[in-house]
């Protein structure tokens, strides 16, 4: 496993980061297809085994019991100063008032709720889910200094949201002497390259790290165009994220694995690793083979060539994952 900085932070994290919605309870939340504690647990241990020391999760996740579930895992399989421990905030948890978003009363409850359940007392990566139009930025970002200055939070990240929105949030830290953004989390793979426009050359010129969701595009990029999974089939948010034109994507992706001889997923997660914006993807792994194909990409060097026949067939999407 390789290990780089976390945008420009002193943190060290691996370059590949366990994308824990894949485990909660299957009868909690809107993921039926997740993996219960039984089967969670194996695949964290792997994760661990091969060097990751990255982990990233949220507190809507299977509602709450994938904090649950990878927070327990991870005390009892190793040091808590020795991994790298990512949640995020935003959607609901509860019905009514404040049950959502990013308002002070939101921030200091979903921290304290989140530490709860992940059995810790202080999470190394808080992050704003989405933006919440609804709450002026300066409360939500003095409310996330607050966190930090507390140690309930060492660093604070966002996730997708139109690059004018991050830049507000960030110009009001600055402004304020407010801790910072350190990370974007957004969607980014072979079939969706629309943040190249805009969010990428922000974060390269202000030196935030990116972790980017869904590297694998739902797992299309794995896979034949039309197959369809258990998980695909109950997808709703993913099922509108892609169009039929991808297909070609996926057969350029397919031809380099072949000449490679190595699973499609490599291909794929190798053309993220080379981007010069990216920190780490963030891999969901439901077999211990997603796990192995994810560490085997950080070693695989793409051509040139290669490169450019895996970009070549793109054509843009209208915006969304926000």
């Amino acid at each position: 496993m390789q290990y780089v900085k976390l945008g420009s932070t002193g943190l060290d994290v691996s370059r590949i980061c366990l994308g824990c919605m894949t485990y909660g309870l299957p009868d909690r939340g809107t993921h039926e297809w997740t993996l219960d504690e039984e089967a969670s647990r194996p695949l964290i241990r792997q994760a661990l085994d091969a060097g990751i020391n990255f982990f990233d999760t949220a507190n809507v996740y299977s509602d709450g019991t994938s904090e649950e579930i990878v927070g327990k895992a991870l005390r009892d399989f190793t040091r808590r100063d020795d991994i790298v421990l990512a949640t995020k905030l935003n959607g609901r948890m509860r019905p009514g008032p404040n049950g959502a978003g990013l308002s002070r009363k939101a921030v200091m409850t979903e921290i304290d709720h989140s530490l709860t359940r992940l059995g810790t007392d202080y999470v190394d990566l808080y992050q704003i889910h989405r933006f919440d139009p609804h709450t002026p930025v300066e409360e939500t970002m003095e409310a996330l200094h607050d966190l930090v200055k507390a140690g309930k939070v060492r660093y604070i990240g966002a996730s997708s949201m139109y690059a004018w929105q991050f830049s507000k949030m960030q110009y009001t830290a600055e402004r304020h002497g407010w801790t910072k953004f350190v990370s974007m989390q957004n969607h980014y793979n072979l079939l969706y390259r629309e943040e190249e426009r805009e969010m990428l050359p922000l974060c390269a010129d202000q030196g935030v790290g990116t972790l980017p969701w869904s590297p694998l595009a739902r797992g299309r990029l794995t896979r034949d165009w039309g197959t369809v999974t258990d998980r695909s089939a109950t997808d709703n948010f993913g099922s509108g994220l892609y169009a039929d034109s991808d297909r070609v994507v996926v057969e350029a992706v397919t031809r380099v694995a072949n000449e490679r001889g190595v699973p499609r997923a490599q291909v794929a997660l190798a053309w993220l690793l080379h981007q010069p914006t990216v920190t780490a993807p963030i891999i969901g792994a439901a077999k211990p083979r997603h796990i192995e194909d994810a560490v085997a990409a950080v070693e695989l060097r793409l051509t040139e060539k290669e490169l450019e026949e895996l970009q070549q067939p793109y054509s843009p999407h209208p915006i969304i994952g926000h």
